[in-house]
């Protein structure tokens, strides 16, 4: 059947997902992304880390969907996403004061989005192929009026997500342009995902078949 299982709490991937025609079953990871990150050391390349966010991610809801019969051909998708600027890699901001710094650096300036993508495909219960890559989209900037960045920060969006802004929301009216694919900087970049899929040998046409919005989500 290939029931689609997405691996995110996000509601921007959500969307991507059902405009593209797949409505997938929900299951929120709990990995400790701050742990894990640290756990790979300053020195990892951060495609790499983005990369063993999202497999960790897809690896993490794989128990629950054995032990809720969820398991028997089903495919997991994990993701994640952090903004690379001068170097070092820019997760969510969670307070206002940080959204600010990072938009005060970054403002009039380009950055590349890196998200990591992990497929597992699994079968009566196991894991039986899996796949893994990043996507990388540079997005270059505007200069927000000190009104505007003030209230964009006051609207709470910037604070929980990658890089402190997005392009399909609020954000947008902030960014001029972007390199790259624009699905991978909502938060799943589907050309790399449908080739992931073929990776562990499932079509886009398959997909949709078995995912359809008339499909249970749970």
């Amino acid at each position: 059947m290939a029931r689609l299982v997405l691996a995110s709490a996000s509601p921007a991937r959500l969307s991507v997902l059902r405009s593209a025609g797949v409505a997938p079953i929900v299951r929120v990871s709990a990995v400790d992304e701050d742990a894990l990150a640290a756990a790979l050391g300053p020195g990892a390349p951060p495609a790499v880390v983005v990369t063993e966010l999202a497999r960790a991610k897809a690896a993490d809801v794989v128990p629950g969907l054995v032990r809720d019969s969820l398991g028997d051909d089903t495919l997991v998708v994990g993701c994640d996403s952090m903004l690379l600027v001068d170097g070092q890699l820019q997760g969510k901001p969670g307070t206002v004061e940080v959204a600010r710094e990072r938009w005060r650096a970054m403002a009039g300036r380009s950055a590349d989005l890196l998200t990591g993508h992990s497929v597992l495909r699994l079968r009566d219960g196991e894991v039986v192929a899996q796949a893994a890559d990043h996507s990388s989209t540079t997005v270059h900037f505007g200069r927000p009026t000190a009104d505007d960045l003030e209230a964009y920060l006051a609207s709470g969006e910037p604070l929980q997500v990658a890089g402190a802004f997005t392009l399909d929301s609020l954000g947008g009216w902030f960014v001029e342009r972007i390199e790259g694919d624009p699905s991978s900087v909502i938060g799943i970049g589907l050309p790399l995902v449908r080739r992931l899929l073929a990776d562990v040998g499932v079509s886009v046409a398959r997909l949709w078949a078995a995912n359809t919005a008339e499909s249970p989500s749970v």
